[in-house]
């Protein structure tokens, strides 16, 4: 079994569906003995989402290293259109460490009657996008792209490809697709994260059906990037400027 030591995609009580605060995620993470957390809340256009001065504030106001665990001050950022445009206002985004990038379907007129071309146009728009860090949940069916065009240029475009864990229980759709998108970065050597997508504090570190897959598959270790901290801190250090400015404040 592989040994994840970070949970990059994570929700507290401020996006509302979610049912634990900041505190309790990260003393979760802690006693299940992760290096790190991000902590990705919804939002503005996702309902319930945290409203004005939260992702500003953030980072200032968590430090990074809470508890003992790196604490990364992260959003969890809705694609608006097939143009790849985000709902990630630019004062927030310069105060975040950890950009997750996912559709959802909350009713958006700019993603309607997707096709499979429309999809994949979206996800090579938001590959160029420099301050997305992962590409979440990315194996809906109802929004499927061409996972040998796209994928490559995730890999290209230092985007980390998620497998998220929470999927193969709420998303069951998702479940084969996961599985290729899984086996189409094996294959041309792009790096994943693996992540619970966790709504409450139990679930932190709830990797196991997603880790599942990978082993079926013999995905590679070294493409998991929270599998080790020397990985992740270096990709932190390459393609987080907030993280970086953090930790040049912190020294």
């Amino acid at each position: 079994m592989f040994k994840m030591i970070a949970d990059l995609h994570t929700h507290s009580i401020a996006s509302t569906h979610a049912y634990s605060t900041i505190g309790e995620m990260v003393q979760s993470a802690k006693e299940k003995g992760l290096f790190a957390i991000a902590i990705t809340d919804h939002a503005g256009l996702m309902p319930g989402a945290p409203r004005e001065w939260h992702f500003a504030c953030l980072a200032g106001t968590v430090p990074l290293y809470y508890k003992g665990v790196l604490t990364l001050a992260g959003i969890e950022t809705n694609i608006t259109d097939f143009e790849g445009n985000l709902d990630l206002e630019e004062r927030d985004a310069a105060n975040l460490d950890w950009v997750v990038a996912s559709v959802h379907h909350i009713g958006l007129a700019g993603l309607r009657e997707p096709t499979t071309e429309k999809c994949t146009n979206m996800w090579l728009k938001v590959a160029e996008n420099p301050i997305i860090n992962v590409i979440g949940h990315s194996g809906d069916p109802v929004c499927a792209y061409d996972y040998e065009r796209v994928i490559p240029v995730f890999g290209e475009k230092r985007k980390l490809v998620e497998i998220n864990s929470h999927s193969f229980e709420v998303r069951p759709q998702n479940v084969e697709n996961c599985r290729n998108i899984a086996l189409c970065c094996k294959k041309h050597g792009v790096p994943i994260v693996v992540s619970s997508d966790a709504h409450f504090e139990t679930d932190v570190a709830n990797f196991s059906k997603a880790l599942h897959m990978l082993e079926e598959i013999d995905f590679p270790e070294e493409l998991i990037v929270n599998a080790s901290k020397e990985r992740l801190l270096a990709y932190l250090d390459k393609h987080s400027e907030g993280y970086r400015r953090r930790t040049t404040a912190a020294k």
